[in-house]
């Protein structure tokens, strides 16, 4: 979700920032690199700055910190310094040229994922579309969020977490299931959670366009010429997640095109 909601973004007109926070480097390879930074998440982290650590990508607009830390050294680093759970969130707060930036976390529980969690204002989160899978989601997510919350202190208050309901199977009712995980997903914590209208569907086509290392609206733009459903998704959960944003899934596609 991460590389194509930048990539729209971008298209969009924005600055956009990607900072691969996951161990396994998938954000830092979706794009190809134009341009590689000298260094990449392990300096933003340590030293707490942007300076030599923002590669670009062949996306106009688009940039990416990339994750340099395939030895886990990093989380060690973290673990032992006072701060460094709450650096990257000060350095992501210096004056730069961004008006949008985007933390990719790994999805389990680690310092690494306490080092993006508190970094953003606002938290997304992929939620299963099922029903027991779900539940189990939500309560680790909340324990996670009431661990987190004393590093407000340290000045980093833990955001508002969103969750997406993601790989909807188009067989299935959706309207039926999604009403259902709104419903028990997060009852026991009313209010600690928003469960976005958006629902991403699976489709095919965003493993196709990763494969071409295109935006999801940039890969049906040139095949179809017409949105998609994927496509439409992505533009959804832009406009409901980021709604003081001017986002037109038209424009994007006559550019793309072009």
């Amino acid at each position: 979700m991460t590389a194509n909601l930048a990539g729209l973004l971008a298209d969009a007109g924005y600055r956009v920032l990607m900072v691969d926070a996951d161990a396994q480097p998938t954000l830092s390879s979706y794009y190809p690199i134009d341009k590689q930074a000298k260094f990449g998440l392990h300096h933003l982290i340590t030293r707490g700055t942007l300076d030599d650590a923002v590669s670009l990508t062949a996306i106009p607009g688009l940039d990416v910190v990339l994750s340099d830390d395939p030895e886990g050294a990093l989380e060690n680093w973290i673990l032992h310094t006072p701060d460094g759970r709450v650096r990257m969130r000060h350095a992501l707060r210096e004056p730069h040229e961004y008006d949008i930036v985007l933390v990719d976390t790994q999805g389990a529980v680690g310092p690494l994922q306490d080092v993006g969690v508190l970094a953003a204002d606002i938290l997304l989160s992929p939620l299963p579309p099922e029903i027991l899978s779900a539940r189990e989601f939500s309560r680790g997510l909340l324990a996670m969020l009431d661990r987190l919350r004393p590093m407000a202190h340290l000045g980093a208050p833990v955001g508002h977490l969103y969750a997406v309901i993601y790989r909807m199977d188009r067989t299935v009712d959706a309207r039926r299931i999604a009403e259902g995980l709104r419903a028990a997903a997060f009852a026991g914590a009313p209010g600690a959670v928003t469960i976005l209208e958006t629902v991403i569907p699976a489709t095919v086509a965003y493993r196709e366009a990763a494969t071409a290392r295109v935006p999801i609206h940039r890969w049906t733009a040139a095949r179809r010429r017409t949105p998609t459903v994927a496509a439409e998704a992505m533009v959804a959960l832009a406009r409901e997640l980021l709604p003081h944003l001017d986002i037109c899934l038209e424009d994007n596609t006559r550019r793309s095109a072009s």
